[in-house]
């Protein structure tokens, strides 16, 4: 039996550049978009945009272009009193803007179900009530519940990070509620809800069949800070329920589906960038160009060939 190929990519904003560098390579190498790499896709906050574009079919140079492009108008340059905005209305980013923006990237996919996706996918988010939302296509298998919601609603809720934009709200599924960023909590890196989804309620899916690949947007362990004041503070919980778990969800997987093979590529800014002072915020548009630079220098890490092997 041909082994499967599913990919997870992490949340952190503007930090998808590079994850969209690594797939770059990958369909250097292959000649087709990761589309027809890949049977399975899931992602968080910039991953989950990312795996609604992979579903789409939209090649990732044009994904780096995105982020090249269109990051300065979903994050609008903040002001001089951006923190006094965002304590008094709690949010700095209008959600309804980077919804037309993902659904003018997504074209012709924008008006698409869940359902209609050609590949599997799996999106995150967390609604307000504090129930995690999984947006899957239906199966048999599975609660039937998600599969006729816009892909771009889905992608937009996943993305909604608390205190960087306002939450999200479904139009005309009142059932599904008020949603925020799906890393709110440990799906930053959604690969082992993935997994239990291929493998669990798919029935198209084994372990001993499977290959999984986990993308991240960067880790930044060398840079951390005491924070000082409360606002500091409050700031730094936040970053940390929203960074992604890192190895601790790919360390899940394999433990409960020993027989798949899994890859884990993140890259360690503080080794690629000697330099490096700081994380990059996940609205940091300045750092565009450096990212995209990481990101090539991680994308040149990751032996695809080793991936794909049978």
């Amino acid at each position: 039996m041909a082994r499967k190929l599913l990919l997870s990519i992490d949340g952190g904003g503007i930090r998808g550049i590079l994850p969209v560098c690594a797939l770059m390579k990958l369909e250097a190498l292959t000649g087709r978009p990761a589309r027809d790499t890949f049977s399975f896709v899931a992602g968080t906050s910039t991953g989950a945009i990312l795996s609604a574009a992979v579903a789409a079919g939209i090649p990732a140079p044009r994904l780096l272009d995105f982020y090249r492009e269109r990051s300065r108008e979903i994050f609008s340059p903040r002001p001089p009193w951006s923190t006094v905005k965002r304590a008094l209305r709690g949010f700095m980013y209008s959600t309804q803007r980077l919804h037309r923006i993902v659904a003018e990237t997504l074209g012709e996919a924008a008006c698409w179900k869940l359902n209609d996706s050609p590949i599997d996918l799996l999106l995150t988010a967390k609604g307000l009530d504090g129930t995690p939302w999984y947006f899957v296509k239906d199966k048999t298998a599975n609660s039937g519940l998600t599969g006729k919601l816009g892909l771009v609603d889905c992608a937009t809720a996943s993305a909604a990070a608390p205190t960087y934009f306002n939450p999200w709200r479904f139009s005309g599924a009142p059932e599904i509620g008020t949603l925020v960023d799906g890393g709110v909590g440990v799906t930053g890196n959604p690969v082992y809800q993935a997994c239990v989804e291929a493998f669990c309620y798919t029935g198209e899916y084994t372990p001993e069949t499977t290959a999984v690949v986990s993308l991240g947007t960067g880790r930044f362990r060398q840079a951390s800070r005491e924070p000082h004041t409360l606002w500091g503070w409050l700031e730094w919980v936040l970053s940390e329920l929203l960074r992604a778990p890192e190895e601790q969800q790919t360390g899940a997987a394999r433990r409960q589906f020993p027989q798949a093979r899994f890859f884990r590529f993140d890259a360690d800014i503080s080794q690629l960038d000697p330099a490096f002072e700081k994380p990059i915020a996940m609205d940091e548009i300045g750092a565009v160009d450096r990212l995209c630079a990481y990101g090539h220098a991680f994308a040149e890490s990751i032996d695809w060939d080793e991936v794909l092997a049978p």
